[in-house]
């Protein structure tokens, strides 16, 4: 079977500091970051137990795709993509809130709507509204940024009256999530996709305000098929689309949501295989090219030699 990047462990000149996120290992330096994108999965705020062949790679070349097609919006934290796993970039001081935004009631609004809330972040949703419905228009939903455990939403008066972001900040963090999410929308629509919501991360870089972390990856946003979706819809039938929902909704048969007492369940070699092919088929839908299947056998020497050379030419 493939192997897939469960970590890494290294030790470069120059480092200061490694720290473990749920899916990604990140090296610092004095002034750059080093993210190597694994193949961990989470979900439910829990990582689960078996690395996904490939999937570091799919998250890592779209975002940097994305990244680079969004840079007349917003300046971004990349400097170098020296590896296909990874990306070099600035190490900026991170805002500690999220910032989604959704355009249809799907995935958490959804789940929240259903359960009688009107109300998500402090935006007013309307009566009337079903499953994956569109949006009178999109609404950004914060979350707070948790280094373990579970994302909180929280409202926009919420993040001013803790001053978690200065207020002058704040509205032109919303400003380009919104843009951000309209060149997303547009970008997907030649694809033939919709994109449904996504979140954007922000930190502050030499006084500017520069977008950070990945954008438009399947892991960070949810995609409908535009050519089923008003059919769909009609026939109140579940859409079609490229997200990690599929991971959920596997996790949601076998009894699993990340509440307390509950079992991950086994990740057969079968069922990782198709999780792993499901984000290739991600890649390929979501860019419109062929995915290069790079040789995952001496994944961590190749990663490391990749670094290395990327840090000798700083």
């Amino acid at each position: 079977m493939t192997k897939g990047l469960k970590s890494t462990n290294y030790q470069f000149e120059g480092q200061t500091k490694k720290y473990t996120g749920k899916v990604r290992d990140v090296y610092e330096f004095e002034n750059q970051l080093i993210m190597v994108a694994s193949d961990r999965i989470s979900a439910f705020d829990v990582v689960l137990p078996e690395p996904i062949p490939y999937k570091g790679q799919v998250l890592n070349q779209i975002a940097a795709r994305f990244l680079e097609a969004t840079s007349d919006i917003v300046p971004n934290w990349v400097d170098t993509v020296p590896d296909p796993n990874v990306t070099v970039g600035k190490r900026c001081e991170p805002f500690q809130v999220e910032m989604v935004i959704r355009g249809y009631l799907a995935g958490h609004a959804a789940r929240e709507y259903k359960a009688g809330k009107r109300q998500l972040c402090g935006v007013a949703l309307p009566e009337g509204l079903k499953e994956n419905d569109k949006l009178p228009e999109p609404i950004i939903t914060p979350t707070t940024k948790a280094h373990e455990g579970h994302d909180e939403d929280i409202s926009r008066e919420e993040i001013l009256a803790k001053g978690i972001v200065d207020e002058s900040l704040y509205v032109q963090l919303e400003d380009y999530t919104r843009k951000l999410f309209q060149r997303g929308t547009e970008m997907a629509a030649e694809r033939g996709l919709i994109l449904v919501d996504t979140k954007y991360e922000f930190g502050m870089y030499d006084g500017k305000i520069i977008l950070i972390d990945e954008i438009h990856t399947p892991d960070s946003s949810r995609y409908f098929y535009q050519d089923t979706y008003q059919e769909l819809q009609d026939k109140n039938e579940p859409q079609r689309q490229l997200s990690k929902e599929f991971v959920r909704q596997w996790l949601i048969s076998e009894g699993f949501q990340g509440k307390e007492g509950q079992s991950v369940p086994d990740m057969s070699e079968e069922k990782i295989k198709s999780i792993s092919e499901r984000y290739i088929e991600l890649f390929e839908k979501i860019t419109g090219d062929s995915f290069d299947r790079v040789p995952t056998e001496d994944i961590e020497a190749r990663i490391q030699s990749n670094i290395e050379k990327s840090i000798k030419l700083q």
